[in-house]
């Protein structure tokens, strides 16, 4: 959709908010390669790349970086009344050792920080059926702060919310208290095995979930697991599907992919069932199917170098492989 059609859109179904950055990798001794990135960021151009109208909602420079991930945000058809541009310098993620990645954050007064969820388009709660968080945006002040109230709002009007710290090393004990607030918010919480391993920082990855489970027993997790696919933990019931065969070429994002797939897959659920019946109670979720479907999109992910977004015709073929 080109800006000048911008305005006319339907409001998104699905919003991303957090924190758009450039990924800054070291190539070589003296080589640095920028990649236009951010979990939250990431996971709206998947959900966009599949067909949901999608939003990503924060704040980026208005230098060459922001540029690009301008101009990223608009090949993948996302909603640009959403993206925010700030007189500020830019967020980077300095990416100084790839095996294992090894990430150090430059971006003191940046402009992921200037986000005003104020200036949002007037009326897009009630057009919203999902609302996701996450990545190192809650773990940014003032911005945090202000994802948190905008969650607690969202939460309070009956609106979805699905929720991925994604692990890196800035989100020590000061980070307990927003994880905690944020599960306790959330209907969908995305975690992997390394994740539940950093944020409490345990090697009982059963304990660890058993907690976080604890903070909301209502919330569905999403547990991703590599190589062996991916588990869905509802209430009692726990499912686990493996990946269907692929040739990895990278796993850049396949974890945003997933959850991206997985609130995609709920979307499509609740669609059908709103034109199938006009029951005021709809049916539980089909969790086996929207797991399924979550992993083949993240396996989508890895063919390819890069976050790039899964296309909706690569993650049916994989459906039929597994």
């Amino acid at each position: 959709m080109s800006e000048t059609t911008q305005s006319i859109r339907p409001l998104p179904q699905f919003i991303s908010a957090g924190e758009a950055l450039t990924d800054l990798i070291r190539v070589g001794a003296d080589q640095w390669l920028s990649k236009t990135g951010g979990s939250t960021w990431n996971v709206a151009r998947a959900a966009a790349s599949l067909g949901v109208c999608s939003a990503f909602a924060g704040a980026i420079s208005q230098d060459w970086f922001g540029d690009e991930l301008y101009a990223a945000s608009l090949a993948a058809d996302l909603d640009l009344r959403f993206l925010q541009r700030a007189a500020r310098s830019p967020l980077l993620a300095v990416v100084y050792e790839t095996t294992p990645p090894q990430y150090n954050f430059i971006g003191d007064n940046s402009a992921d920080l200037a986000f005003d969820p104020g200036a949002l388009p007037a009326g897009w709660q009630q057009a919203a059926s999902w609302v996701h968080f996450g990545g190192i945006s809650l773990t940014r002040a003032p911005l945090a702060g202000r994802l948190i109230e905008l969650a607690e709002d969202l939460h309070s009007r009956g609106v979805n919310i699905s929720y991925d710290p994604n692990f890196r090393n800035v989100m020590d004990q000061r980070y307990d208290p927003v994880l905690k607030k944020m599960a306790q918010l959330a209907d969908v919480i995305k975690v992997s095995d390394e994740d539940l391993a950093g944020l409490f920082r345990t090697g009982d990855t059963e304990a660890a979930l058993a907690t976080l489970r604890g903070f909301n027993p209502n919330a569905t997790v999403l547990l991703t697991l590599g190589s062996q696919g991916a588990a869905i933990h509802a209430g009692d019931q726990y499912w686990q599907v493996a990946p269907p065969p692929i040739t990895v070429v990278d796993t850049v994002g396949a974890g945003d992919a997933g959850i991206a797939g997985l609130i995609f897959s709920l979307i499509q659920e609740a669609a059908a069932t709103t034109t199938a019946t006009s029951s005021s109670q709809p049916p539980a979720p089909d969790w086996l199917q929207h797991l399924r479907f979550s992993v083949a999109c993240g396996s989508a992910a890895c063919l390819n170098a890069g976050a790039k977004p899964p296309q909706l015709a690569q993650v049916r073929t994989l459906l039929e492989k597994s």
